[in-house]
């Protein structure tokens, strides 16, 4: 292997040579982290900006059907308002609910909550996500994804085992969040009718456009909550940034030749792959540091998505690195295809990211563009309901008994062409059809919507036992359902390839992971089989729970378990010439960075296509006749 001349990158780094120098003349800029002295839990509760504030907050919320709490990061309005309400025996008739965006923070929440309150999870308070519930017949405090609530409206629109529901990190608006607030307005509303005990609704914040959730929420009045106490200077760029990663990579090092050992810092990325590959780079280059720079292993420097904005609170942020990015859905109603697209943030997501340098002391937030660019960005993020794929949105909302989906109150309508095409795929999958100007249910569709997954997920499972590969397929639709379980380490990247290689099918890639979850559990889950082909045992393990999860559904539904074992040609794709180009391919995903990839192919036949739908497929495959 050649020598390379160069020396190691960190050896090239000129403090502030990206930024702006930071002012020697203000001491405050870093004052070392205060000790992390074990308070006891009653103290650190009344430590929070929001226990000043209890006795107002519950006078108002006892008295009012609707609120918005809109709080900034660290003022404690998720963990303390569920116990105030609680404490002061506001919707003891029933279960408080708290919704999350996302399942991690959803499971961490809850788990703080039931140390605050000194009790085993899954008791007093538990959590719900897909896949996994921690609740008994005692749950009073039940934290959940936005998701889960969605489906347990299904069984029960009025939400009668309720009395309170917290729609936590509004803001994010999701396309469940986003469903949610009509179903839980509904909801209320009905009760109201019927004489039923009242839903009290809560919509929480840490910003948002304040008039839009007003307004929605027939005028509820806002309540504002004290935060963050601690100041951020913000930093540009000079100039603009071609690539944001070497910024980023520039910005963690020069941090930390400057800053004191005991800061942390926090990088906001855009996915797993850029995390993987900035770890290892900085892993790398702290080898090599200059002379009188100390070791990196004095300080934290966390790699995240934007789940840590709001989501995830991380003790010790002292400086944030904000590449400016994210990975967001993108739907074109036109070609049907849904893309995961890294792009520009929203100036509140940027205002989100450098709020978390000041949870516990003054802190910096470095923004990886110019303070023109900043300018530039859009006011709010777009909501997911207007820019991404709605076929599981509308199947659920008809399997909800919503009279009229077309119209749907949404906060924030999505196009009528995204409405269109959503319907429309919900058809050629036969879980809808069309009667005179009015979209209804049809019994596949009601069995589509007993599955958490995708409508092509469950219309798969469906249709599986017909070709006598019901559970491959269970296994399959489980292993795409769950976080990647396979790893990659650039560094070893020969090594992946030899271990891949004896498990690889040239018919796609839903049958080498098929190849890979049978020789898993063939044994037995080891984790030194897994260590030494690069396979992450947790997830695996999620799969087999996940697994175990649909197959009770599909017995619920009575259908037909059975494996087609050896027999494989019917599960998905076709067997072709090494060196040969498919003709057609199926993908679960396509991803945009600077190229446009395909995840997840298999190979298929263009027969089988026309099989399936011919009227749609024979308009795509065939020439038309001149």
């Amino acid at each position: 292997m050649p020598h390379d001349p160069d020396p190691p990158p960190a050896k090239k780094f000129k403090p502030g040579s990206v930024f702006f120098r930071l002012d020697k003349n203000k001491p405050g800029m870093l004052l070392p982290r205060k000790g992390n002295v074990s308070t006891a839990i009653d103290v650190q509760r009344k430590q929070l900006p929001i226990y000043q504030a209890k006795p107002q907050l519950l006078n108002q919320l006892r008295q009012l059907h609707n609120a918005i709490l809109i709080g900034e990061t660290g003022s404690g309005k998720t963990t303390q308002i569920p116990q105030y309400l609680y404490e002061a025996g506001i919707g003891r008739q029933g279960i408080v609910a708290i919704t999350q965006p996302r399942r991690v923070a959803a499971i961490s929440l809850a788990g703080r909550v039931a140390e605050e309150k000194r009790t085993q999870l899954g008791k007093l308070v538990g959590y719900t996500v897909r896949f996994e519930d921690v609740t008994s017949p005692e749950t009073k405090l039940k934290f959940m994804t936005d998701g889960m609530l969605l489906r347990e409206a299904i069984g029960d629109p009025l939400l009668l085992r309720y009395t309170v529901v917290v729609l936590d990190e509004a803001h994010e608006r999701t396309v469940h969040t986003d469903v949610l607030f009509g179903v839980v307005k509904t909801a209320q509303r009905r009760r109201r009718e019927l004489n039923k005990i009242p839903l009290k609704v809560i919509v929480m914040s840490a910003t948002m456009d304040v008039d839009l959730f007003s307004e929605y929420f027939n005028k509820s009045p806002v309540l504002y909550l004290e935060g963050r106490q601690h100041p951020i200077q913000i930093y540009y760029t000079k100039q603009p940034q071609s690539d944001y990663l070497q910024a980023a990579l520039v910005s963690v090092f020069q941090i930390h030749q400057e800053a004191p050992p005991s800061h942390d810092i926090l990088v906001f990325m855009t996915g797993q792959e850029e995390i993987e590959a900035l770890a290892r780079t900085c892993r790398d280059i702290a080898k090599h540091l200059p002379d009188g720079c100390g070791p990196m292993g004095c300080r934290k420097v966390i790699l995240s998505t934007n789940i840590a904005e709001t989501s995830v609170t991380i003790s010790g942020i002292k400086y944030v690195i904000d590449t400016g990015m994210v990975k967001a859905k993108r739907f074109n109603p036109d070609s049907g295809l849904e893309v995961l697209a890294v792009q520009r943030v929203s100036k509140a997501q940027a205002w989100q990211r450098a709020g978390r340098a000041g949870r516990e002391d003054s802190g910096s937030c470095y923004r990886l563009y110019t303070e023109q660019e900043f300018d530039n960005l859009i006011p709010m993020t777009v909501p997911e309901i207007q820019r991404c794929n709605l076929s599981g949105v509308m199947l659920q909302l008809m399997a909800l008994g919503i009279p009229d989906v077309m119209n749907f109150d949404f906060m924030s309508k999505p196009s009528p062409e995204a409405v269109r095409s959503a319907v429309d795929h919900l058809e050629l999958l036969g879980a809808v059809e069309k009667k005179e100007g009015q979209v209804f249910l049809t019994a596949l569709g009601k069995k589509m919507a007993s599955f958490p997954l995708e409508p092509r997920y469950a219309k798969t499972i469906l249709l599986s036992p017909d070709y006598s590969c019901s559970e491959e397929i269970l296994s399959i639709v489980s292993l795409l359902s769950v976080d990647t379980v396979l790893y990659n380490p650039p560094a070893r990247r020969e090594e992946v390839l030899a271990a891949r290689k004896k498990f690889s099918s040239s018919e796609g890639d839903h049958m080498t992971l098929l190849n890979i979850y049978r020789a898993f559990k063939k044994v037995s889950g080891n984790k030194e089989w897994c260590r030494e082909n690069f396979v992450n045992s947790r997830n695996m393990g999620l799969v087999k729970e996940v697994q175990a999860q649909l197959r009770d559904i599909c017995l619920k539904l009575n259908l037909k378990l059975e494996s087609c074992g050896t027999e494989t040609g019917n599960v998905p794709p076709l067997p072709r010439p090494r060196d040969a180009k498919p003709a057609y391919v199926v993908f679960n995903e396509l991803l945009h960075t600077s190229r446009c990839y395909m995840r997840d192919l298999c190979l298929v036949d263009a027969d089988w296509l026309l099989d399936a739908a011919p009227e749609y497929f024979g308009r795509k495959l065939r020439p038309t006749k001149s």
